[in-house]
C-alpha cells in the first residue's frame, strides 16, 4: 500500500467515525429532548439550557462539514443544484434555530430583496453553510441577528449579519487562506471558512465561481459573513 492509498484508508476510517458520532449525537439529542420534555416548565428555561441546545447545534455542524468535506476529497458529492424560494429557504434555517435563539434573548430578521425571489444552488450543501454560520454568529451575536439575501452584479448573495464585535483583524487579512490555524485565544480553526469556501466554489455559472467573504460593519455594525452564488 503506497503512502496516497494509506492516506485514503485513514481518512475512511476517520469518516466512518465521525458518521458514529453525528448518529450518536442525534440520539444524545433527541433523549434530551425528551426529558426536558418532562421537566416543569420553569426549569426548562435556565441559561444552561441555552448552552446545550448551542452546543449541540454547534457540534452537530462540525459533524456534517467534516463528513461533507471527505466527500468532496473523494468526489462522492455530486451538486445537486435547483431552483428554490427563497423566503423559505432562510425560514427553514432559522427555524432550526429557534430554541438557541431563544434561550440566548436574539432576535432574528431577514429581508429578501423582493426582486430575486428565487436562487438557483444546492439547497442541502448551501444550508450547511447558512447553518454553521448562523450558530458562528450566535456565539458572538449581543442580541440581534439579520439575514439579508440580495442580488449584486447577477450573484445571488446570503448575508449573515451579528451585531457583536466583529471579526478580529487577523481574520479579515487572511480570509483568503480559509484554514487558518488553531487561534489560542478563541479555539477557531478556520474549519467553517475553509468549508464555505469549497461549497461556494462548487457553484459555477458562465467561468465564474462563487466565493465567500467576511468584513466589518453592515446594519449592525458587528461582523457580516456573505455567501455569493452565480
Amino acid at each position: 500500500m503506497n503512502r496516497d492509498e494509506q492516506a485514503l484508508d485513514f481518512s475512511t476510517v476517520i469518516a466512518s467515525t465521525v458518521h458514529d458520532m453525528k448518529n450518536s449525537l442525534a440520539m444524545l439529542t433527541q433523549a434530551h429532548s425528551q426529558w426536558l420534555a418532562r421537566l416543569p416548565e420553569a426549569q426548562r428555561q435556565g441559561p444552561e439550557q441555552g448552552v446545550i441546545d448551542f452546543e449541540f447545534a454547534h457540534l452537530n455542524g462540525m459533524l456534517v462539514q467534516l463528513l461533507a468535506l471527505y466527500k468532496l476529497g473523494v468526489n462522492q458529492m455530486p451538486l445537486q443544484p435547483a431552483y428554490h424560494e427563497l423566503d423559505d429557504f432562510i425560514e427553514a434555517q432559522l427555524a432550526a434555530h429557534q430554541e438557541v435563539f431563544a434561550s440566548r434573548g436574539i432576535v432574528v430578521t431577514y429581508e429578501v430583496d423582493p426582486l430575486s425571489p428565487l436562487g438557483f444552488f444546492d439547497r442541502e450543501l448551501v444550508a450547511s453553510v447558512l447553518g454553521n454560520i448562523i450558530n458562528n454568529a450566535i456565539r458572538y451575536a449581543r442580541e440581534s441577528l439579520l439575514i439579508t439575501v440580495s442580488d449584486e452584479a447577477g450573484q445571488l448573495v446570503l448575508s449573515v449579519n451579528d451585531d457583536g464585535a466583529g471579526y478580529p483583524a487577523e481574520m479579515l487579512e487572511r480570509q483568503a487562506d480559509y484554514v487558518q490555524g488553531i487561534n489560542h485565544s478563541s479555539g477557531s480553526t478556520g474549519l467553517g471558512l475553509y468549508f464555505a469556501g469549497r461549497i461556494a466554489a462548487l457553484h459555477q455559472r458562465n467561468g465564474v465561481e462563487g466565493r465567500t467573504e467576511i468584513r466589518n460593519g453592515g446594519p449592525l455594525g458587528g461582523g457580516v459573513f456573505s455567501l455569493y452564488l452565480p
